[in-house]
């Protein structure tokens, strides 16, 4: 996430680039390897659904709120999701308190796309009334800690949240447009688990997973979301670099093979609160 234009010692390029020549990380990892994942369910009691998620070293929350209001114009037969994140200046000297600045809208949209497209939330099943009211999903993502790869620590704490939201269920009268909220909750319409993994190339070399002084020493980014039938439903490329089509297989195949033990950590981790999907 961080520029190219933060300063990095030359040392330390050159002491990375040289383990990577001989297939090692400066943390002993593999170079298709994710860190150690932790996650907790439901942190945030007054959210509708939540999760915190420990990457390594990085640290994110997200929180499911669902409100009623009007669907979008062009598609008033489907509810309404929006994600937000936010990158709090106790994470990182690197972030500033303000406007959401490049960085922030690139890791709202890229967790947005990768919900959206894998179709994870039935839109169509948010409807209330068709054409005037919809449920209204909010998914919002804040950093505590940044030690890299924003990405896939949100994506997972997102549709964690997601997984365990509850919302309350309500009547809805035909006649009158009145919604009533009743006491009893229901889950959301969940249908698919997206998985994002994240690369670095640098000097040639893809690393899956990279903490902070990887990235501070990237020259590309690429980040892939799959679904749970393996298939590539988002692609978002970052960084200055170049990016060959064998590196875009060597992705494809790393993501099929690495995605899954993370999706059935999140399956694992809901199962008692909406079953098997």
């Amino acid at each position: 996430m961080v520029g190219l234009s933060e300063v990095t010692s030359a040392i330390e390029r050159e002491h990375i680039s040289s383990l990577l020549v001989h297939g090692k990380r400066i943390d002993d990892r593999g170079l298709f390897e994710f860190r150690n994942i932790e996650v907790e369910v439901s942190p945030i009691e007054k959210a509708e659904g939540s999760a915190q998620v420990v990457l390594g070293g990085t640290k994110v929350v997200a929180g499911v709120k669902v409100d009623v209001g009007p669907p979008f114009s062009d598609t008033p037969n489907k509810g309404v999701l929006t994600c937000n994140a936010e990158l709090t200046p106790i994470a990182s000297p690197f972030f500033e308190s303000g406007p959401p600045d490049e960085q922030t809208v690139e890791l709202a949209r890229v967790v947005d796309r990768g919900i959206r497209e894998s179709k994870a939330v039935d839109l169509e099943k948010l409807v209330l009334i068709p054409g005037e009211k919809v449920r209204v999903c909010f998914v919002d993502v804040y950093v505590l800690d940044y030690d890299g790869n924003l990405f896939d620590a949100s994506e997972i704490a997102a549709s964690v949240a997601l997984m365990a939201a509850k919302v309350p269920e309500v009547e809805v009268n035909e006649d009158t447009g009145e919604i009533t909220v009743l006491d009893k909750k229901q889950l959301l319409p969940i249908s698919n688990i997206p998985v994002s993994a994240t690369f670095a190339k640098i000097d040639g070399v893809l690393v899956l997973d990279p903490c902070l002084k990887e990235e501070r020493v990237q020259d590309a980014r690429i980040t892939m979301t799959s679904t749970q039938e393996g298939n590539i439903c988002a692609f978002q490329k970052g960084g200055i670099g170049t990016i060959t089509l064998e590196d875009v297989d060597t992705v494809i195949e790393v993501v099929k093979e690495k995605a899954e033990p993370v999706r059935d950590l999140i399956r694992e981790l809901t199962k008692e609160v909406r079953g098997e999907i």
